[in-house]
This record gives C-alpha cells, sequence and structure tokens, in this order.
C-alpha cells in the first residue's frame, strides 16, 4: 500500500493517520454513522470492518447507519451480523440486512434518496456523530475528495461532530476532477440549483470540511465489492425494444428529440439491458442525467452514443470496472458525479425534462406500481430513487415482466399487495407484450389498456373477468378489495397465482 502522507495535502493531519482499529475505537454505543457509499460504490470498507471485528471480540456496538444507498458486505454485512446495526437508512440491497430488517431485528426506514440530505440538516432525525467517507485524497485545506460515489456524503460531513477519511489507493487515480459537490442551502435562505445542461458543474471538486473536524485517517486498498451483471435475456431485450419503439413513436409525433431527452434508469439488469438497446438509436448526442452508471452507459460513452453523463455514483460490474476504470482519463471530461440530493432533485429532473425508466416488482390494472415489497410484507431494497423521478419526470416508465415463478406468477395483479408509486405518476408500464400508454386515460380505461397490452396472455381472461365484475360493482376505480387481496394471500409473495 502506497504512503497514504503523500495523498493527504492538508500537513496538519498526518499526526491523526491511525489504523482501522484505532479509528473504529472512536465509535461509540449509541452513536448515528452516517457513512459515503451508494450502490454499492465508494464506501468505506476497513474501519467498519475493524468496528465488526472489534464488536466480535467485545460485544456489540449498537449504531444507527446512514448511507447514501445500498453498500458493501462491510457494512450491511459485517456490521449486522456483529450486531452492530439496530436502525438504518435509506436503502440497502444486502441479504443479511434484509433478513434483519423482516425479521425486525433492524429498524428500518425507506426514504426516498433526495430526501436524505435534506432531513438529516433539517435535524429530523436527530444529529451526526461520525461521519466515515471514503476519499482519493485529502486537500490542503481538508477538503475530501470522494471515490466511485458523492451519495449523501457532503452532507454528513456538513453535519457530523466527527469526521473519519479513508483514503483508498485502490480507487482509480483519474476519478480526481470528476465531481462536482454542491450542497442547497437551507430555508429560507434556498437558492434555484444553477444546473440547466446536464453537463453543467456548478460546485467544487472536493467536499469541503475543516481539518479540525477530522480526527482519523486510514489507510485502504479495498476495491469495491462490484456485483455482477446477467447476460441481457430475452425478456429484458424484448422489453428493452419494446420501450425504445414506443420512443420512436413519441418522436415522429414531435414529442422528443431526436437526441431524445435525458435519460434516467435505475440499478440493475433489467436497468442496464435498456440501455444496451439505445445502441440501436438512430442518432447519437445523448444525454444521462441519472443516479448510477452501469456498464451500459460506459459502452455507449465508449462509442459516441452518449455525449455525457451525470450521476452520483459509478456501479459498473466486475467486468465493466477492469474494461472502464484504466481508461477512466478517456471518460472524465464527460462524466461528472453529484451529491444525491443534486443527481436526484426533483427541481432538476422537471427542469431537465427527464425520460425516467425504472422497475416494478408488480403493476396493477389501474396503474399502481409496487417496487419494494414482496407480499405487501417484505422489504426487498426500498425505493431509492424511482420516487424522485417518478413524480417529477417528462415521461415515467416502469418495466416488469409480465410473469414470473415459471409461469406461476402473473405481475400485473388486480390491486399491488403494496404501492410505492400511485397512478398519478405512471405515465407508462411496460412489459415483454407490449407498452401501455396511461396518459389522459381515466382508470376504467387504463385497466384496458394494461390488461391488453401488457399482461401475459395465460392471464389476461382472468384479470379481465375480475375488471368486469368489479366495474359492475361500480367506483371511479373500481375493485373487488376481499377478493383483490385475496390473491397476495393465497399466494404469499408478490403477483397473481395462476389459478
Amino acid at each position: 500500500m502506497a504512503d497514504i502522507k503523500e495523498l493527504v495535502g492538508c500537513k496538519e493531519l498526518h499526526g491523526k493517520i491511525v489504523s482501522p482499529a484505532e479509528a473504529a475505537k472512536l465509535i461509540k454505543p449509541g452513536m448515528t454513522v452516517g457513512t459515503s457509499g451508494f450502490t454499492p460504490s465508494g464506501y468505506p470498507k476497513v474501519v467498519p470492518q475493524a468496528l465488526a471485528d472489534r464488536a466480535k471480540a467485545e460485544g456489540p456496538v449498537p449504531i444507527t447507519l446512514w448511507t447514501g444507498a445500498s453498500v458493501g458486505k462491510e457494512l450491511d454485512g459485517a456490521l449486522v451480523e456483529a450486531g452492530c446495526v439496530t436502525r438504518r437508512f435509506p436503502y440497502q440491497t444486502n441479504e443479511v440486512i434484509r433478513k434483519a430488517i423482516n425479521s425486525g431485528k433492524v429498524a428500518y426506514a425507506d426514504l426516498h434518496l433526495s430526501h436524505c440530505a435534506q432531513n438529516i440538516r433539517y435535524g429530523f432525525f436527530g444529529k451526526i456523530d461520525v461521519a466515515i467517507i471514503e476519499a482519493l485524497r485529502i486537500t490542503e485545506d481538508g477538503g475530501i475528495v470522494p471515490t466511485t460515489s458523492v451519495g449523501n456524503s457532503n452532507a454528513f460531513v456538513e453535519m457530523a461532530d466527527k469526521v473519519i477519511v479513508e483514503v483508498n489507493t485502490a480507487q482509480p487515480a483519474e476519478l480526481d476532477g470528476i465531481h462536482d459537490i454542491y450542497s442547497p442551502k437551507n430555508p429560507p435562505n434556498r437558492e434555484a440549483i444553477p444546473i440547466e445542461k446536464v453537463n453543467a458543474r456548478v460546485g467544487t471538486t472536493a467536499i469541503p470540511c475543516p481539518p479540525s473536524k477530522i480526527v482519523a485517517v486510514v489507510a485502504s486498498d479495498v476495491k469495491d465489492g462490484q456485483r455482477a451483471l446477467d447476460p441481457v435475456d430475452e425478456i429484458s431485450s424484448k422489453m428493452a425494444s419494446n420501450l425504445l419503439d414506443f420512443l420512436s413513436v413519441e418522436v415522429k409525433a414531435g414529442r422528443l428529440p431526436k437526441q431524445l431527452l435525458p435519460l434516467q434508469s435505475g440499478v440493475g439488469n433489467v436497468a442496464n439491458a435498456v440501455l444496451v438497446g439505445l445502441d440501436e438509436w438512430p442518432t447519437d448526442g445523448l444525454t444521462v442525467y441519472t443516479e448510477v452508471l452501469q456498464d451500459a452507459v460506459f459502452g455507449l460513452l465508449d462509442k459516441g452514443k452518449v455525449a455525457f453523463a451525470s450521476s452520483t455514483a459509478l456501479t459498473p460490474s466486475p467486468d465493466g470496472a477492469a474494461k472502464y476504470y484504466p481508461r477512466m482519463k478517456e471518460f472524465r471530461d464527460r462524466i461528472v458525479l453529484r451529491p444525491q440530493e443534486i443527481s436526484n432533485n426533483p427541481e432538476v429532473i422537471r427542469r431537465l425534462g427527464i425520460i425516467a425508466m425504472n422497475t416494478a416488482v408488480e403493476v396493477d390494472i389501474y396503474g399502481h406500481v409496487n417496487s419494494t415489497m414482496a407480499g405487501g410484507t417484505k422489504m426487498l431494497n426500498g425505493i431509492g430513487g424511482s420516487g424522485d423521478f417518478a413524480r417529477n419526470a417528462y415521461l415515467t416508465a416502469f418495466l416488469c415482466p409480465s410473469e414470473s415463478g415459471g409461469g406461476k406468477i402473473s405481475k400485473v395483479v388486480p390491486f399491488c399487495s403494496h404501492i410505492d408509486h400511485t397512478e398519478h405518476d405512471v405515465d407508462i408500464i411496460v412489459t415483454e407484450h407490449g407498452v401501455a400508454d396511461l396518459r389522459g386515460l381515466s382508470p376504467r380505461e387504463r385497466s384496458i389498456e394494461i390488461i391488453k397490452k401488457c399482461a401475459h396472455p395465460d392471464y389476461r381472461e382472468a384479470l379481465t373477468d375480475y375488471r368486469t365484475r368489479a366495474e359492475s360493482a361500480g367506483g371511479h376505480e373500481p375493485h373487488l378489495l376481499a377478493e383483490a387481496f385475496s390473491f397476495h394471500v393465497r399466494l404469499g409473495t408478490q403477483g397473481t397465482m395462476k389459478q
């Protein structure tokens, strides 16, 4: 590991360079800890692991854990297994913490990602005692240069009593200069965020931090725990094709420019497949304004299909990181990483006219979307930024396979078992069978479109029968509630079971 003194420009911090174990001792029971990290990139590794090791040897050190979004096993895995995490905000994907949340061992609040930083600043959730931030380096005045994500790091540094910095020499040094740190003021002093183009830079390349607030600096050489992406399968490819065909129609109708509007896409295999499909889009000069950049965006940047991409995190697969990280100098001038309160900000999303493309656990015949819960009770990952974009985008699309479980479960249901996005915020539903354009339709009209265009043929008759009988009972959005929810009771999970 390189001598990190060379990466700590502030000389007065050289005396605060300590081991991970020494830094972990600064975290006391009952503290609230905010860390860098976003799906899962740029999160601290060695200090959380040292805290978990200490807890296993000496007993749990219960803390409230805040992050930007999902993080790696050193936080949501090792700390949970060591009994250290009692409360968790705002998003996670780790199986260990998911089980702890659903068993009630960890209290979890699922939050819109754009809301986190302001809620922290307002003090709605109490104070942040310690921030642990992964950095490429520390500037001469104490500024912290982030690594592969920004997330909530700027807010944590601003509001924490103490800051611990992990300087990670395993992260690409070429990321230096890619960040754009801008923190809104609190009302009544808040100003308009001056982002009028995707490629606008309005802040600083480092997170401002008084050197006196930094209590420990730790060396790290642990890479991000990147997740592999599955190959694009037939279902995902069909959904991507259906959505792109729809966008082509919108271009011909004059509702979208040929270069489209800035694109947002969620995380995961389906989201990556949609962006891969853009390789066939007839024009170059596309732009991306989103919260995660996966392999597909790097590929589109590499081919010149995408001109510029704004995000809060780089989230390549291991193969993608191996392919593209050594070439970061080539991409640095066409990528910017912002705080998540900016990448997901409703004001900016509305101004830029984003095309939002996110995935669903299930959709119902009236256009409501479940993004977070299995069977209406078990938390999967969380709402993430999908609500930030769905409510404020120029065009909001949700993608969902029509069925799962080998054909035993319909993902188009009479009534979602849990609703994260109401029909008010959903413009388009896409499955491998087609696209339902819900704009301007009444609930009864939406139900016809969704069943006809999106449901699997094996389930259309049953869903149509339900809709017909519900309509005979009357109502603006007709339901037979006991029957609608009995689908989920019989199944015991998300979706409608084949009868």
